[in-house]
């Protein structure tokens, strides 16, 4: 219930802020309350727009035609001279310009939670947390690196669209673990054929009784071309934060 009443709210706030919610992993599914934000803010664009062009057009235009009447606009114009004033007054106007980008942000957004499963906030938002981490000094992850990939120079629209179709391409097989050893650690490569959601480095993941540290994410070749290489810590406890590895087919196990 939360999702729709809640999340759509929630959903314009960035990636960071969001995982930071008690709530995060357990209540809100962030894909619906992200098509239903994404959505609504693309219809308030289109009302609000409607109404700023019927106040704007009426109220122009009658006071061009008050001016025309008073003899302040010259002896010849005409009424379609006048209409056309008033509409290069709003195509010009900012209040327009920031109508038009309102709609195209819930379009990218709405495309991405959609086709990507991208789940964006609002640019606003994303920039004064980008200031705000700058001004305070600390450092975030880059906008592909939010999204779980390992490219920080890559826009996460084209990284995230190029990957759902190259799932889309690339049959539906088990996953394959392959462990390895360098001297006493012990990694575990997990290699996919979907993106895992959330999977992004340095996330806590439990697989059976191990608990693990997902220190990068890379691709290969197909038909697994999602790579996460883990690392096994000594001890974890369970906490909201910790990604549960919980196949439903069966992985196949390889050693290096």
């Amino acid at each position: 219930m939360l999702t729709f009443l809640l999340g759509p709210f929630l959903a314009l706030l960035p990636k960071r802020w969001r995982r930071s919610l008690p709530f995060h992993e357990s209540i809100i599914e962030w894909r619906i309350a992200s098509l239903l934000s994404a959505f609504g803010e693309m219809l308030l664009a289109v009302v609000a727009f409607f109404y700023w062009y019927s106040y704007a057009m009426n109220t122009w235009v009658s006071r061009g035609l008050d001016a025309a009447l008073a003899g302040k606009m010259g002896p010849n114009v005409s009424g379609q001279e006048i209409g056309f004033a008033a509409w290069v007054m709003l195509v010009a106007h900012p209040l327009t310009w920031l109508l038009a980008f309102v709609f195209v942000e819930g379009s990218a957004r709405l495309v991405g939670a959609a086709f990507t499963e991208n789940n964006l906030g609002i640019l606003s938002l994303f920039l004064f947390d980008k200031i705000f981490l700058k001004i305070t000094g600390q450092s975030g992850p880059g906008i592909a690196q939010a999204a779980g990939y390992a490219e920080g120079n890559v826009s996460s629209y084209f990284v995230a669209f190029r990957d759902k179709v190259r799932s889309s391409r690339t049959p539906i097989v088990p996953d394959e673990l392959c462990g390895s050893r360098q001297q006493a650690d012990e990694f575990l490569e997990i290699r996919s054929c979907r993106r895992k959601q959330d999977w992004d480095p340095p996330r806590t993941v439990r697989y059976q009784d191990a608990f693990y540290r997902l220190e990068a994410c890379s691709q290969g070749p197909e038909p697994r071309p999602f790579r996460y290489r883990l690392r096994r810590l000594s001890a974890g406890v369970m906490g909201r934060t910790v990604l549960v590895y919980s196949p439903e087919e069966a992985p196949i196990v390889s050693e290096k």
